[in-house]
């Protein structure tokens, strides 16, 4: 059960973070945490363990929309490596992984225990663009119309 939630969580992060900042993308303008969520601080920041814990979360919940790399394989999922995503806070990705963004595809993961969700955050701050790219998608796969 608890490895659905971490995949359930991570495909949710994908979706909304992806369907919210794509370049180019209709991002959903609108889709920001309330300014109270946005400021909370992840507890586990500065944590080697949370970012490994997150990474697999990461791998068996995202990596399938998002790529290992985070930069999207599929139409319409956020390049988790943009400048977009990445100036977002703690808090902010945090919040649009445990609410979901469903009209945009991205479900809501606070199913997942709260320690499994900031570890996803952590992970996320780790994912940079590889030299020369400029956070630029991409093309790594086929592209799905309407994907998540």
């Amino acid at each position: 059960m608890r490895l659905f939630l971490s995949c359930l969580v991570a495909v949710l992060l994908g979706v909304l973070i992806g369907s919210a900042q794509e370049a180019g993308d209709s991002a959903d303008k609108n889709w920001a945490a309330p300014s109270e969520a946005a400021a909370k601080q992840n507890p586990q920041s500065g944590k080697p363990e949370s970012v490994t814990a997150g990474r697999k979360i990461f791998l068996r919940s995202c990596a399938e929309c998002h790529g290992e790399d985070g930069t999207g394989l599929q139409e319409g999922v956020s390049n988790l490596q943009s400048p977009e995503v990445q100036k977002q806070s703690d808090g902010a990705l945090f919040w649009k992984i445990s609410t979901g963004n469903v009209k945009k595809g991205m479900p809501a993961f606070a199913k997942l225990e709260e320690t499994d969700r900031w570890n996803v955050v952590s992970y996320l701050r780790t994912l940079k663009p590889a030299a020369g790219s400029g956070g630029a998608k991409q093309s790594t796969g086929p592209k799905a119309q309407g994907s998540p």
